[in-house]
């Protein structure tokens, strides 16, 4: 298990190191396997935040938290990790049994864009799409809490996106050729 933890606005004491590391390592125990951790410590105007996330068998959960104090933020975050891990894998195993998750990795697909002088282009970002169907895409666009996820749908085989509407509800997106 590999744990990278960085600072900003903060110096990384051994011990502030160690009680990480300590503290992450508790989310190790849910996995057989796991990529590298990161764990990214921010301290901005009183703010202590901590950002921690953890790439798993092509998932990425993540966690964020921030309160007046590190230790404290570095609690609460991997708390919200562990309830995440739970809720998910009961989801999933759930699902495994149905019989529902495919669980064949699908060759990589990068996302580039054409320069542009009207647009400019700051970040671009390459990951596998692997098939999977729409509630996991769901579940997965959670884990990772952002408000879209690109996947390939397993029944119809195209890229689709799922994403969080205002309202609460979610929305898809399926291309029309």
């Amino acid at each position: 298990m590999a744990i990278t933890v960085r600072g900003k606005n903060i110096d990384i004491t051994p011990a502030l190191k160690d009680y990480v590391e300590k503290r992450v390592g508790k989310v190790t125990k849910y996995f057989d396997s796991l990529g590298e951790i990161t764990v990214l410590l921010t301290v901005e105007k009183g703010s202590h935040i901590v950002e921690v996330t953890v790439p798993v068998n092509g998932m990425l959960l993540r966690g964020e938290e921030s309160t007046t104090d590190m230790y404290t933020s570095i609690d609460l975050v991997i708390e919200k990790l562990e309830r995440q891990i739970e809720k998910y894998k009961t989801k999933l195993a759930r699902k495994l049994r149905s019989g529902f998750i495919k669980g064949e990795p699908a060759p990589s697909v990068g996302m580039t864009a054409d320069e542009n002088d009207d647009f400019k282009i700051v970040k671009t970002k390459r990951f596998a799409v692997k098939p999977m169907d729409v509630q996991e895409a769901v579940m997965q666009m959670n884990l990772i809490n952002h408000d879209f996820y690109v996947f390939t749908n397993a029944e119809t085989e195209d890229v689709n996106v799922v994403y969080r509407r205002k309202d609460g509800n979610y929305g898809l997106i399926e291309p029309e050729f």
